[in-house]
């Protein structure tokens, strides 16, 4: 017969291990070896690597960037793409063109040398108003992407992405998904 798992919490182990220690009575071994006792039957080596573990995982949960997304600026980028996420028009405003060209780059494989007609199929899969050359270009100049200088084998660079391309980025990725699959549904301009 097998056995549930009981899951056991604790939000404080050295209250657990207090409260462990009336219970034992006299028997009990002092607060710390039984700290550095319950840290092992959790799975650390001792107390202090559970201590360690534990503050690394909060700052992994907490985020990177400082300063939040400027929300507005995203709304803004967002106008320019339609609900398949497809860029409707090049931006006039150079911050919304910015976040665009974030958004074209995140469509781009990772790690891999694109010929030029790889990269322009792929950018007007991404753009309705056909003119991936200026993508293109505009990516490179922005540090976006790279290429040889005979104009073969483009590249994305790989960056972090600042917090307002991340935010706008994960808006279109849902947008994204939601888009029809290649020769279903209506076709864009």
């Amino acid at each position: 017969m097998t056995k549930t798992p009981i899951p056991l919490r604790a939000d404080d182990m050295t209250h657990f291990a207090r409260a462990l220690a009336r219970q034992l009575g006299d028997t009990s071994p002092s607060h710390l070896t039984l700290m550095n006792m319950l840290a092992r039957a959790a799975g650390f080596q001792n107390l202090q690597h559970m201590r360690g573990a534990t503050a690394a995982a909060k700052r992994l949960d907490r985020p990177d960037d400082t300063h939040p997304a400027d929300a507005r600026l995203v709304e803004r980028a967002l106008h320019q793409f339609d609900a398949g996420g497809r860029l409707i028009r090049w931006p006039s405003r150079r911050a919304v063109q910015t976040l665009a060209l974030w958004a074209l780059w995140a469509a781009l494989p990772p790690g891999i040398c694109l010929r030029e007609h790889d990269v322009n199929d792929i950018l007007r899969r991404e753009h309705c108003f056909d003119d991936p050359a200026t993508l293109r270009r505009t990516m490179i100049a922005s540090g976006l992407m790279t290429r040889k200088k005979d104009g073969t084998d483009y590249q994305r660079l790989e960056q972090k992405p600042p917090a307002e391309a991340t935010a706008l980025i994960r808006a279109l990725t849902a947008r994204r998904r939601a888009r029809p699959a290649e020769g279903q549904g209506a076709g864009h301009a």
